[in-house]
């Protein structure tokens, strides 16, 4: 049984050998994983640096994409919009320069028609001293208010214009119409009151409210002239002119054509 000892003792030997070593090398695998997990999350939170990092440089990227979008956006409308005003600008120079013309032309015009309504006047005036003496007040009243009308400033040529039309107008409708009215006769240096019957421009005859005295206008002699053979013809041209009857044949005296002198 002695010589088995040594064979346990050096079994306990290595036995104690081999645990020593497991002691010894055990700090050090720890220190090593240490080292690795700090190592990792190193490398974690540089990742995840990096991660913010580009985030922020997408966001600021996108940022940047869409300022630019929305200023080139705001460029092309202000380019439009400015094609636009220039659009407007021309054709507002244009019509300036067409209203400067026009001003050019009513100055011109003006200038050339307001002597034209003068003598238009002038010439109504003329007419209806030497016409047939029929509405004598009411047409000579007439052509007094376009007189003074011509001188006032504050009446437009056009308003001018149409007045003095609307008077010629009066004046050719009395020549085609037939009238009756009463008015005040003078003859002999005498007035009174008489039933005027007027034909258009052909006749122009009288008589007394009593029926008395008929008479008509001479145009030649520019007088009037008392014959009562009309009495009839007057009173049927009074019933006529005033639609008290229906129209009928009328003698008139009628004044002999004259002979036009070149």
């Amino acid at each position: 049984m002695t010589p088995s000892k040594p064979r346990i003792t050096r079994a306990l030997a290595l036995l104690v050998s081999a645990g020593a070593a497991a002691l010894l090398a055990a700090p050090a695998g720890a220190q090593t994983l240490d080292s690795a997990m700090s190592a990792q999350g190193e490398a974690d939170r540089a990742a995840a640096a990096s991660q913010k990092r580009i985030n922020e440089i997408r966001d600021r990227t996108q940022d940047a994409a869409s300022r630019y979008a929305s200023a080139q956006a705001d460029a092309d409308s202000l380019d439009k919009y400015n094609a636009q005003l220039e659009k407007q600008v021309v054709a507002q120079r244009e019509e300036m320069a067409s209203i400067e013309k026009q001003l050019l032309d009513i100055e011109t015009t003006n200038r050339e028609v307001q002597p034209l309504m003068q003598r238009m006047v002038d010439a109504l005036e003329r007419f209806v001293a030497l016409d047939v003496p029929f509405l004598l007040d009411e047409r000579t009243q007439r052509v007094n208010s376009l007189k003074e009308m011509m001188t006032r400033a504050d009446v437009t040529i056009s308003e001018k214009y149409r007045r003095i039309m609307e008077a010629y107008q009066i004046e050719l409708e009395n020549g085609r119409t037939l009238d009756a009215y009463e008015g005040v006769l003078e003859k002999d240096g005498s007035k009174r009151t008489v039933s005027f019957v007027r034909l258009g421009r052909v006749a122009l005859m009288y008589q007394s409210l009593d029926g008395a005295e008929t008479g008509y206008w001479d145009a030649g002699a520019k007088q009037w002239v008392v014959d009562n053979s009309y009495a009839a013809a007057v009173a049927e041209a009074r019933r006529v002119a005033k639609k008290d009857g229906a129209p009928d044949l009328l003698t008139v005296p009628v004044p002999a054509p004259q002979e036009v002198v070149q």
